[in-house]
């Protein structure tokens, strides 16, 4: 069997064969058919998608993920120091790292004009994915 064969599929097109992925993947997410008048489904309609403010968003989800890495290490700094795990130099080298990735981050912040409550994404019933004033 040729690969020309293979490409066809069970229906022996290979427009019947595109068709039958099309509708499996289809199937697999969820997805709708587009309209034949161009108008956005209901599911569109709900991603709010605006080009002029694209960059932005991105910033921003960029953002989210830095601030969260950030508090991650920062907690696991703080532990490494209550148990001793640390020499004084490595204690400082993290310290500077910590605020220096801090005041990075404010500026960054700053020039994108969001603040850090604009980073914590709210997660419905699991609630807000940064603790409040980094707590």
């Amino acid at each position: 069997m040729g690969e020309d064969d293979r490409a066809r599929g069970a229906e022996g097109t290979p427009a019947a064969a595109a068709e039958e992925v099309a509708r499996a993947t289809a199937q697999a997410f969820g997805l709708s058919p587009a309209r034949p008048d161009g108008s956005p489904s209901a599911a569109a309609q709900r991603l709010h998608t605006d080009p002029d403010t694209v960059e932005r968003d991105l910033i921003k989800l960029v953002l989210t993920i830095v601030e969260l890495l950030r508090q991650l290490m920062e907690r696991t700094a703080i532990h490494r120091v209550d148990q001793g795990d640390l020499s004084e130099p490595q204690e400082e080298r993290i310290g500077m790292t910590l605020m220096i990735l801090n005041e990075r981050m404010t500026e960054l912040c700053d020039r994108y004009d969001l603040t850090m409550d604009d980073l914590n994404l709210d997660l419905g019933p699991l609630g807000s994915l940064l603790p409040h004033n980094g707590a």
